[in-house]
């Protein structure tokens, strides 16, 4: 049934404008998984806060990206209530019984949103910028969410945020039958809270805080263009520049990762074409 079925994604474009490689990482993964399991797979753009775009409900999959400024600044502009509106369009479809159920994955930005649409987390600046390659760990949830299938315990992403989501209220959290999957580096000497890194929302709704589109040929390039090296020297050092583009060439870091988390939530979201 599945290659007899026309898969419609729609890539929510949040980055406002502002050149980056999510988009591109983006495109290569469906690209590449059209392409591994020989399907009838399209997408469509929209840029959702420069132009106000939202998709309808013919697509099957929902992809959010990250994006620049603060998920706070944002609250009743005209954009964002459009873009909470289809959420609450997606997941009342999903609720009444639609099929087939609509698949949404969010990124970074779009994650920080959704946790602070349905308040089931405290959505704060971080004190510095957190920018590199980090271990993400594992709860128990995690543990057997198809999203991490074949990664390890801790497994790396790339991380790049002024924001953070902590603070997960639990009761919020049960009422919604969400769950959180993972966290940052657990670092009991350090006082300060550890940020949630990826959230179940409901059985259809899943995102992460880092980035796991983000490839070792896009970030060697973006780590590498001038301005970047020399901020990220400036603030923490050349043995941590130095040290990051090491780390991208890690087959067990963020390439592993790349090559799992998102792939994981295409497969899953199809399995309902499989029955």
């Amino acid at each position: 049934m599945l290659k007899d079925h026309k898969i419609r994604v729609a890539l929510l474009d949040l980055y406002e404008g502002v050149p980056n490689q999510g988009m591109r990482c983006l495109r290569d993964i469906l690209t590449h998984y059209r392409q591994k399991h020989r399907l009838d797979l399209d997408w469509k753009e929209f840029e959702v806060r420069l132009e106000k775009q939202v998709p309808g409900l013919e697509y099957d999959i929902f992809i959010s990206t990250g994006g620049p400024g603060s998920p706070l600044d944002s609250e009743k502009t005209e954009w964002e209530n459009r873009y909470f509106d289809w959420l609450d369009e997606v997941r009342e479809f999903n609720r009444r019984g639609g099929f087939p159920k609509k698949k949404i994955f969010f990124i970074c930005h779009s994650f920080q949103l959704a946790c602070r649409h349905y308040g089931i987390a405290r959505v704060t600046r971080r004190k510095s910028t957190a920018f590199g390659v980090f271990p993400m760990h594992l709860e128990s949830w995690g543990k057997k969410d198809p999203l991490f299938a074949g990664l390890p315990d801790p497994f790396y992403g790339v991380d790049s945020r002024d924001y953070q989501v902590i603070r997960p209220d639990l009761e919020k959290l049960q009422s919604l039958g969400a769950h959180v999957l993972s966290i940052e580096k657990d670092r009991p000497h350090v006082p300060l809270e550890r940020a949630v890194m990826a959230i179940r929302f409901d059985e259809h709704t899943v995102g992460t805080q880092f980035h796991p589109e983000a490839d070792p040929v896009g970030m060697s390039m973006y780590l590498q263009r001038d301005d970047k090296k020399n901020t990220v020297i400036a603030e923490h050092g050349e043995p941590k520049w130095l040290n990051m583009i090491e780390q991208l060439n890690d087959p067990d870091k963020i390439r592993c990762t790349y090559s799992h988390v998102i792939p994981n939530f295409l497969h899953n979201a199809l399995e309902q074409f499989r029955a």
